[in-house]
């Protein structure tokens, strides 16, 4: 890259002001995509792009043009939240020049309440774009994670013909060879034990506050994946200061994420109390909390409820965040409280779902899991 270019890229990073120290010229292009970065980032500017539909649809379609759909997602975002274009998701001819990502999905379920008759069907094939895509990507890790540990989980010494695990047998038995009739001998003999309708219950506890957002599309759409697995019976819980049971919406996971109800208070103890009415084998069931755990209501009821469910046999995890953000804000105090009883408090991403799942399902030590993944844990 030649000198002229790298101080243009400079110029374009700091904007007008560095105009005399860089004596930079900028070409016609690149004074076009100064204008659209100036509109979002020149903190001197007043009114930003304005109020007008047309300002922002061109902005919109300016940042595709110059712009790669990655930087253009964050753009959007910045603009959401430093110009304040939420008004721009309520127009239906706005919202269909916007690229997708989990993010907007975030915004538009929270203004749900207020998005005009008109533009409800255009927000609806937004968020359906952004699941089915994320869906796409996520669905066979999950269901060959979940099948694969409880494949594992299930394995018996006294199998039936038919669940006869041959490769593992033969494996088990090398050792075992009989010249006399050139063959293994098979002394122990693995395989899978006969399937029941599910093999293991999952509970997924969500909250639904306002700085979980990018949890709660991430989570919905995990649901609907394990509920359409039959080894596994799964229940879907979204709470804040009220509890919502979405369990019977998970065939749609776009049903469920306009079920949702962002922002409000956070009772987590309410929350863990109803999910523990739900569990009827303790021991087969893997209950997963995703919350920040800023408790609004009792925080020593909260921690109680959690104890008296460990104690019950329940394979209880808390995920203080289910989304790529990184480190996210939590309250360190019950984080390190939840810790000290044996229950694992960290953030996750969505790619490690799966695996994460699968370490549950064989009851494996999820906390050393977290730190052999460098997952956020929460102490």
């Amino acid at each position: 890259m030649s000198d002229d270019a790298v101080l243009a890229r400079w110029r374009l990073l700091l904007g007008q002001s560095a105009d005399e120290e860089l004596g930079v010229q900028l070409e016609a292009s690149q004074i076009a995509m100064d204008r659209v970065l100036e509109a979002l980032y020149d903190s001197e500017r007043k009114g930003g792009l304005g109020a007008s539909s047309p300002n922002v649809a061109r902005w919109l379609g300016d940042i595709r043009s110059y712009f790669p759909a990655s930087v253009v997602k964050v753009m959007q975002q910045d603009a959401l939240e430093r110009l304040n274009l939420r008004q721009m998701l309520l127009e239906p001819e706005l919202l269909e020049q916007v690229e997708p990502d989990v993010h907007l999905v975030a915004t538009l379920l929270s203004l749900k309440s207020v998005i005009p008759a008109r533009t409800k069907d255009t927000a609806r094939q937004v968020v359906r774009k952004v699941v089915e895509e994320l869906e796409k990507r996520l669905r066979s890790p999950l269901q060959q994670a979940v099948r694969g540990a409880l494949s594992r989980a299930q394995r018996t010494q006294r199998p039936r013909p038919g669940e006869v695990d041959w490769h593992r047998t033969i494996k088990k038995n090398l050792a075992n060879w009989s010249e006399t009739h050139r063959t293994v001998v098979a002394e122990r003999v693995v395989g899978f034990a006969r399937r029941r309708a599910s093999l293991r219950d999952i509970v997924l506890c969500v909250d639904q506050s306002g700085s979980m957002a990018a949890s709660v599309v991430y989570s919905s759409i995990f649901a609907a994946v394990l509920a359409s697995l039959r080894s596994v019976n799964t229940k879907f819980v979204l709470f804040d200061t009220a509890i919502i049971d979405l369990t019977d919406d998970l065939h749609d996971p776009v049903d469920v994420l306009f079920g949702a109800q962002l922002g409000g208070g956070t009772d987590i103890h309410q929350a863990l109390s109803y999910c523990q009415g739900l569990i009827t084998r303790p021991g087969q069931t893997v209950l997963v909390l995703i919350s920040d755990l800023f408790e609004g209501g009792d925080s020593a009821q909260m921690l109680a409820r959690a104890a008296d469910l460990k104690a019950s046999g329940v394979n209880l995890i808390c995920l203080l965040a289910l989304s790529d953000d990184g480190a996210p804000g939590y309250d360190h105090q019950h984080a390190a409280a939840f810790a000290a009883m044996g229950i694992p408090a960290f953030a996750c991403t969505p790619d490690l779902f799966p695996e994460l799942m699968a370490a549950a399902l064989l009851k494996q030590d999820v906390a050393m899991w977290a730190a052999r993944q460098d997952l956020v844990v929460g102490r």
